[in-house]
């Protein structure tokens, strides 16, 4: 019984052949998705998959490096959506990349898109899915300074042990994919080690960044199992137990309890 918390189902390399990727999930337990936006035509996209599907929710948002795109309208049409369909549970991918972008005022369009749909999530009362690429202090400040109402998830995690307990104290949960299973992501590894169960939720990014064994391939929604076998496996823990802790931890990050049975 999975849950993953991160997903582009609305990515064309999946969209492609929908119904066999996610029978083949639903095949290996994975019960339920939430898929995420980036921009304005893939959040109208992962509404449409979420409508269409019982399963899948829909995060809308527009990620930091698609910064180009922001207007002063962007605000009022991602509105406009969460008026429109009750499948939108949260506001994400949002948050600040400086791998890419390292220009002062392009990370300050970045930090304004940022906080604005902080504000947006909190006016309806939704949480968020954090992007943060070389920026974790500065997401952290802005997350502290401008608080969201629900909290959310920092998807893709790749700060610190000592950052990851100052995510948790402000209530987020740690999304952990693919990367945890790669060799060289020790630090990734002791974070899982090291927080508290209740903090951990799964993802894929799928398409992007296939777990071993799968590495170098495209990511499919299914593979997340692996990730799962993984996690568990380091913590010294049933499967079962463990994929219902972080079933239950997405529920309630997400506050679906009342969609659920």
């Amino acid at each position: 019984m999975i849950f993953d918390t991160h997903i582009h189902l609305n990515d064309e390399k999946i969209y492609e052949k929908l119904d066999f990727y996610l029978t083949e999930a639903e095949e290996v337990g994975v019960k339920s998705f939430l898929c995420v936006g980036y921009d304005l035509e893939s959040s109208i996209k992962a509404i449409e998959i979420a409508n269409k599907y019982n399963n899948v929710y829909a995060a809308i948002g527009f990620i930091p490096t698609e910064w180009k795109k922001w207007t002063p309208n962007s605000i009022l049409y991602l509105e406009e959506l969460i008026k429109k369909s009750s499948k939108i549970v949260a506001i994400g991918e949002i948050g600040l990349d400086y791998y890419w972008e390292k220009e002062e005022n392009i990370i300050q369009i970045q930090k304004e898109m940022f906080i604005s749909q902080i504000n947006l999530a909190n006016k309806y009362d939704l949480p968020i899915s954090i992007h943060s690429r070389d920026s974790i202090q500065d997401t952290f400040n802005i997350l502290k300074n401008n608080p969201c109402n629900n909290r959310g998830i920092m998807h893709c995690y790749s700060g610190s042990l000592e950052m990851s307990k100052e995510f948790t104290k402000l209530g987020y949960k740690i999304a952990f994919g693919g990367v945890l299973t790669f060799k060289n992501t020790i630090e990734i590894k002791r974070v899982l080690k090291h927080i508290d169960l209740k903090d951990v939720v799964l993802e894929t990014d799928a398409p992007y960044l296939s777990p071993v064994p799968h590495r170098g391939k495209m990511n499919e929604p299914k593979f997340i199992v692996d990730t799962a076998k993984f996690a568990a496996n380091l913590l010294e823990m049933n499967l079962d137990d463990f994929e219902k802790i972080t079933y239950q931890n997405s529920l309630d990050i997400l506050k679906l309890n009342k969609h659920e049975n």
